[in-house]
This record gives structure tokens, sequence and C-alpha cells, in this order.
């Protein structure tokens, strides 16, 4: 590895740091966004039973809009009960709106990655090219020099793909991921809506 770090030349360095803060990014994220964090299995049903049993304590709730962020939304929708389904929904959009930028946190850091990468990797070719150009002199060309250059020029390139592909393609899954946790969580605030009227 240090054989290709060092064939690569010193433009490799700007790609091998936005790969450690890209792959940082993509395990934090892995971890923040499961299912079971977001969105616990039990949260619905606990809800429904307490919601049906009569009015829930207000200690309970600041526990429940604590423990997951699909129970800070359903909890958003109860302590406001009695209001408007107007009302009931532009709460439900707007804590919707909230808690997708939660999640979507250092994602913006990830697309400029996989933007960024390429263009790296091309200022890298460019110095390889650099280096290629400048072996050749009125005596003839330095081989070592020449072949250093083409070393650095094509690591380079291929260093830039290599680190924006894998970014690119999280970023992408991720955003669609959160767009599929919000949805599920204002399917369930539009459920606790409808328990919270019909037991009116």
């Amino acid at each position: 590895m240090w054989g290709i770090i060092n064939d690569a030349g010193w433009p490799i360095w700007p790609l091998i740091f936005t790969s450690v803060i890209g792959l940082a990014i993509i395990l934090e994220r892995l971890f923040s966004l499961r299912d079971d964090i977001i969105i616990p299995k039990d949260l619905m049903s606990n809800l429904e039973t307490q919601l049906k049993n009569g009015a829930i304590k207000k200690e309970e709730l600041e526990k429940i809009s604590e423990d997951s962020l699909a129970g800070l939304m359903m909890t958003a929708v109860i302590k406001n009960q009695g209001k408007s389904l107007e009302i009931l929904n532009d709460i439900i959009v707007k804590t919707g709106d909230a808690i997708s930028h939660r999640l979507e946190k250092n994602l913006h850091i990830l697309a400029m990655i996989s933007t960024v990468a390429p263009l790296l990797g091309l200022f890298g070719t460019i110095v390889g090219m650099v280096e290629l150009f400048s072996s050749f002199t009125s005596t003839g060309h330095d081989v070592e020099m020449f072949a250093r250059g083409i070393s650095v020029a094509l690591y380079n390139t291929a260093g830039g793909i290599v680190v924006a592909i894998p970014a690119m393609i999280s970023h992408r899954y991720f955003r669609a991921k959160i767009d599929e946790q919000i949805q599920t969580m204002e399917e369930h605030a539009d459920h606790v809506v409808d328990l919270i009227n019909g037991r009116k």
C-alpha cells in the first residue's frame, strides 16, 4: 500500500484525507440511521395501547419523544390533540422537516466528496503530466521521470474515481433511506391522529 502511495506522489494525500472523512461519515450514518433506532418496532403498538386506555401522562410523552425520532413526531401530534385536522397535518409536516434535517447530518459533506474527489484526481493527473513532459529535454528524455509522471497521473485518476463512487452511492442510498423513514413516520402520525379523533 505504501508503495502505491509513494508512486502516486504528493497529490494523492488530499484524496486519502477525503476518503477517510467519507468513510467515517458512511460508517456513522450506517449506525445512526438504523430502523430500530429511528422507528422502534414496538413504538406504534405501545402508543395505540396507551391511547386506547386514556390520556398519556406528560412524563411518559417526554420519555417517548426522547427515545426516538419517530417518538418525537408521534408525541408532537398527541401534545396538540384537540386542534383541527389541518393544524395537526401541518405539525406532522413541520416535524418531519425538522427530523429530516437531523437525519441528513453530514450528508452534504458526502455529496461534496463525491464531486470534489474526481477533481482532485484530475489535479493529480495534471501534476503527473507536467512531470511526464518535464522528462523531455534537448538531450533526450529521463526515463525514470517519464515513468514517474505516468504513475502519478494514473494513480490519481484512479484514486479520484475510487473515492467518488462509494461517496456518491452512499449519499443516494442514505437520502432514499431517510425519505422512506420520514414517510413511515408520517403514516404512523396519521394513524395517531385517527386514534385521537376516534377516541373523541
